[in-house]
């Protein structure tokens, strides 16, 4: 999660549009390699259908970040998969962002506080406090998917990735930390120069409940 103040953040916001614009923030090499592959489970295939049959994602590139296994897909614009990875996610297990969140110093956030919030998004590339390039899922709340950060050793956040559970997979103050070359090669090519979509599954309640277009009668 980063946390610039509200000025910061606008500037920060406008300055990833102009190098957009520029080509500074462009395409990474098609030739990078992808994680292990692992198909998508029968629910985000279902949400992908019926995102598709509805045309929820206009025609947009889109993810899809399956919080119960700790994964993302990434999807061209037609629903075709363009790679799966293991990610991690926010310390704690919910589908809301505490309100206000995103204004907040990131010392004054405890740790049940820390969820990945679910939900449709239309995402946007963006710059953080560091200069990185990200893609913002939820901007107000400060949530964006990102290379995984391995400053601080103690978090093992590598170590997380690369295990076969998910159960150490819940880490970082919500947003949805991606293997380096993952986002290279996946993310930002798909999210990371024009605006798309990020789908969020809950982890407490149905997609039905969270995807208005979920609730609608499957195409014949």
């Amino acid at each position: 999660m980063s946390l610039p103040s509200t000025t910061s953040r606008a500037f920060l916001r406008a300055s990833a549009v102009a190098l957009v614009a520029a080509g500074a923030i462009g395409l990474a090499p098609a030739q990078a390699r992808q994680p292990a592959a692992e198909p998508p489970s029968p629910e985000v295939t279902q949400l992908v259908q019926r995102a598709i049959a509805a045309q929820d994602n206009r025609g947009q590139a889109f993810a899809v970040v399956d919080k119960k296994r700790a994964r993302v897909h990434v999807f061209a614009p037609d629903g075709t998969l363009r790679g799966s990875s293991p990610v991690l996610l926010g310390l704690a297990k919910g589908d809301e962002s505490v309100p206000g969140i995103g204004e907040r110093p990131m010392a004054q956030i405890r740790p049940h506080e820390r969820t990945t919030p679910a939900g449709r998004f239309a995402s946007e590339p963006g710059v953080n406090a560091n200069g990185e390039d990200i893609v913002w899922v939820d901007y107000d709340a400060a949530v964006s998917m990102h290379r995984v950060r391995t400053a601080n050793k103690a978090d093992r956040r590598l170590h997380r990735l690369a295990t076969p559970t998910i159960a150490d997979n819940r880490i970082s103050y919500g947003c949805i930390n991606v293997p380096a070359a993952f986002y290279d090669g996946y993310v930002k090519p798909a999210l990371g120069s024009t605006r798309g979509v990020v789908y969020v599954m809950p982890e407490t309640e149905s997609a039905e409940r969270r995807f208005s277009f979920m609730r609608a009668p499957p195409a014949p």
